[in-house]
Parts: C-alpha cells; sequence; structure tokens
C-alpha cells in the first residue's frame, strides 16, 4: 500500500508521517517546500514538490496512490482563506479522482450542526463537502480540541497558566468542547485505511470528557501543580481576546481571533459512530495532559530545529518562537570535514572552554554560584569524549550521536529551562556547523530574563560558533 500526505509539515501531517513510516506503509508527501522534509522522512517515503492552488503540480504526487491523507488549512494564513482552502480541495479532490485512488481520508472540525458556524469552522466543513463531491469514497473526521505536545490548542493553554497566576476569563472560555489526545486521532486516521469499502462517512471524534477552556486550564494547573486565579468578565469580544491572547502566548492575533470565533459555539460528540466502527476508546483529559507533558522534551530531541527554522528568512529580535518555546538558530560553513568539525564540537567546556567570550560564561557561573546553582566549576568527565548524562560544567548531555548531534540540558539557576545543540552537516568537501539555543521561559520573569540578556546572548553565541568553525579548520591544517 502506497499512501499521499498533504501537510506532512504541519502538527498532525508530520506525527502521521512518522506512524506509518513506523508500520512500514510507504507514502509520498506533498510539499511547498519539501526540503523541509528531506531529513526527516524514512527510506520508503518519497517527497514531492507542488501547491494545491497549483492543480498542474500535484499530479506526480498521486502516481501509484490507494489512500490519500488530506490534512492541510489555510487558518494561518492572511486575506481570503477560505477561497484559497476551496481552491485547494478542489484541485485535491480533482486530481484524486484522476488518479483512481481508493479513499480519501480528511481531518476536519467538530461543531455544532444546530449552530451557524464560525469561517474557520464553516470552511473545514466545505472542504469536507468538496471532497466528497469528488466521488472518491471520503472518510471525514471531525475533531475538537486536539491535546498534544505541540498542537495549538494545547501550546496556548499552557502559555495561559504557565505564565499568568491571575486570568480574566471571558465567556467564550466556559463553552464545552470534548477534547482528544493526539495518539487517538492518529490511530483514527491509521485505522482508516482499514475500513471495509463503502459510501462516504463522517465520524465525530473526541476523548471521554466534555470540558470546557476553564476546566482545561484548571486540569493543566492541577496536573502541574500550579495555583491559578480565574477572574470572569462579561464583555471581551473575540478581536480583543485575540490580542490580549497575542501578547501572552505565542499565538498570532490573527490566528487567535478565528480560534476564538470556532471556539464560542459548542464542539461535542453527537454521533458516537465511530466508537461502533472502530475499536479505538479515546483515553480522558488528564491522561492526555500527563501524557503531552512526558513527550514534550522528547519531541524537542527527535526534531531537527535548523530544518523548522529553514523557512524564516530574517531572524524575530528575541528569537523565533515554537509553541511556547523560544529559538535562537544560527549556521556556519567551515571547510573541514565533519569528523574534525564534531570534535570540536565534542571539547566543548572544560579546559577547552567554550571557544569564545569565556570570562562570560565565568561571570554566569559565578552569579549562577552565589545564587545556589552548579556554577561553572564541574568541568567534565572526559576532555576528548562525550556520553548521555556527562557533565559539562553547567550542563548535561541530554543526547550524543557521533559525527552528528549534541544536545544539552542547562542546569545553572532561572526562571525557565534551556538547551544548547550542535549538529553537523556533511556539505561538499566541508562541513555545516548549526547552533540552536532553546528556552522555554516560566511566567513573564522568564520572558523578562530572555530578552535582558538576548544582546548577549546574540554575542557570545555567534562568537563561539565561529571559534568552532576556526578551531576545526585549525586542527584540519595540523
Amino acid at each position: 500500500m502506497r499512501v499521499l500526505i498533504t501537510g506532512a509539515t504541519g502538527y498532525v501531517g508530520g506525527r502521521l508521517l512518522r506512524v506509518l513510516e513506523s508500520k512500514g506503509v510507504k507514502v509520498n508527501c506533498l510539499a511547498r517546500r519539501p526540503e523541509v522534509l528531506e531529513k526527516r522522512i524514512g527510506k520508503d517515503t518519497t517527497l514531492f514538490a507542488g501547491d494545491l492552488t497549483d492543480a498542474a503540480s500535484l499530479t506526480n504526487a498521486f502516481e501509484g496512490v490507494d489512500y490519500a491523507y488530506y490534512l492541510v488549512h489555510a487558518l494561518g494564513r492572511q486575506g481570503d482563506f477560505e477561497t484559497e482552502e476551496e481552491l485547494a480541495a478542489q484541485n485535491f479532490a480533482a486530481a484524486a479522482k484522476i488518479a483512481g485512488i481508493k479513499r480519501i481520508i480528511y481531518l476536519g472540525g467538530l461543531c455544532d450542526p444546530d449552530i451557524p458556524p464560525s469561517a474557520h469552522m464553516r470552511s473545514r466543513l466545505r472542504v469536507g463537502e468538496i471532497l466528497r463531491s469528488s466521488g472518491v469514497e471520503t472518510i471525514e473526521f471531525r475533531a475538537s480540541i486536539i491535546i498534544g505536545s505541540g498542537s495549538l490548542s494545547f501550546e496556548l493553554i499552557r502559555a495561559l497558566v504557565q505564565r499568568l497566576p491571575v486570568m480574566i476569563i471571558p465567556r467564550w472560555v466556559s463553552v464545552k468542547a470534548q477534547p482528544i489526545a493526539i495518539d487517538d486521532v492518529l490511530a483514527y486516521l491509521t485505522d482508516a485505511s482499514d475500513l471495509p469499502p463503502g459510501a462516504h462517512r463522517v465520524y465525530e471524534i473526541g476523548g471521554e470528557e466534555r470540558m470546557s477552556y476553564l476546566e482545561l486550564m484548571r486540569e493543566f494547573g492541577r496536573v502541574r501543580g500550579l495555583k491559578r486565579l480565574f477572574i470572569p468578565v462579561p464583555v471581551l469580544t473575540p478581536r480583543l481576546s485575540s490580542l490580549w491572547l497575542g501578547l501572552v502566548t505565542p499565538v498570532f492575533s490573527s490566528i487567535g481571533r478565528r480560534l476564538i470565533e470556532s471556539i464560542t459555539t459548542p464542539s461535542v460528540v453527537h454521533c458516537p459512530n465511530a466508537l461502533r466502527d472502530f475499536d479505538i476508546r479515546p483515553v480522558g483529559v488528564p491522561e492526555a495532559i500527563v501524557r503531552a507533558i512526558k513527550n514534550e522534551d522528547r519531541e524537542f530531541s527527535e526534531t531537527r530545529w535548523t530544518d523548522a527554522l529553514s523557512s524564516v528568512k530574517e531572524p524575530n529580535w528575541g528569537g523565533v518562537r515554537f509553541g511556547s518555546r523560544i529559538v535562537d538558530s544560527r549556521r556556519m560553513r567551515t571547510h573541514a570535514p565533519p569528523e574534525s568539525a564534531f570534535a570540536v564540537i565534542q571539547r566543548i567546556g572544560g579546559e577547552t572552554g567554550w571557544y569564545y567570550g569565556n570570562i562570560l560564561w565565568k561571570i554566569r557561573g559565578f552569579l549562577d554560584w552565589m545564587v545556589g546553582g552548579v556554577g561553572m566549576h564541574r568541568g567534565r568527565r572526559d576532555p576528548e569524549h562525550l556520553r548521555t548524562g556527562d557533565v559539562i560544567d553547567c550542563w548535561r548531555v541530554e543526547a550524543v550521536e557521533p559525527l552528528r548531534k549534541l544536545l544539552l540540558t542547562a542546569e545553572m539557576r532561572m526562571p525557565g529551562r534551556a538547551w544548547l545543540q550542535f549538529e553537523v552537516e556533511p556539505e561538499g568537501t566541508g562541513a555545516v556547523i548549526c547552533q540552536t539555543a532553546q528556552y522555554d521561559p516560566v511566567g513573564l520573569l522568564g520572558l523578562a530574563y530572555w530578552y535582558a540578556l538576548y544582546p548577549i546572548h546574540q554575542f557570545v553565541f555567534r562568537g563561539m560558533l565561529k571559534g568552532m568553525a576556526t578551531s576545526a579548520e585549525r586542527s584540519t591544517a595540523e
């Protein structure tokens, strides 16, 4: 069986790609920028460059495909996103019909059929109609809030609860939804290929409980041991709410407004036919939250952040935000071969130092020691080699892959968590050293800490990367 995934660079699509590859399924991925996926795919996955709004670019990706997943939407686009979504769905449906594929599997949104939907939900429903009109058997899943590390809704809740001890609560926060864990969504999507042939089918999917965003925030706070005060307000429009979200969370105000408009009406399961046709029994919200928190660091370790940043042309002041985290990434080419470049990375810290600004590192270590932290005096176990769990001054090795990657976790005291990652990529006769600093702030103090030190970080990290490249070339020449 060969399947096509559109939206593999997105949240659900990227997770689905991993699941299908682990099952040995051959996958075609259609993406506007396939280079973003090049280093994330398995040997049986084929990349195709294409744009769903350009019908001529879709043909090759559909060749030999049995089932096709439609997992794209234009929520974050500016302008008339509804028109763009209709055009994309029409082109996809036409290409699927011409290619003679057996089934389309689509993930849409769950809303109350008796209440006029928002523009976002209206567009999601319209896409389902267009796909069914193709004549190709279509399986449509309608989901409410998806809970998982990195999902838009979960990161929104996470950012609000962790950053704000006191929150004003508009009326839309109390509207009921039926959240579902990302693992259960992926299970439905993968099992849809095993359904017997038949007519078009629509499945409403949700977890065990019906909960509002307010109840979700309270449950997240309970799981994380955070006490929060919620103050209801009688009037706070979606527009004003979205501007507020844009100030205190990673969600852009335009996306926030469309998201809020879609959750001002209930999104609960009315037809439980998914429980009849599938053996999946979705977990409850507490379990979904625990899984999301447990998986978030593992997902970071597995994700190549430099690839994710490749779509950003100019770095934003203060770094680029992913979820509620802040990422600062840079690359430098060196004429040294990859093995020399990685050898330099492996020697970082201890007697070797940090290749630039060592006095600043010592000052930071002294300040950390003054407040009861580990400081910079711990050194390292071995001057040349590293293994997972090793200490490097005020850092600890979280992951090391010979000749490819080193991931460090900060152990100095700060209002948040920090990681420093180095990767080596072969390029011609030389190599590219990729450096990624990531910070997960806690509360407003955590954000203030990052922005206060950002100019120093830029100065030190840039110099460190250049020092590594120079050292690698020097060692090669010797």
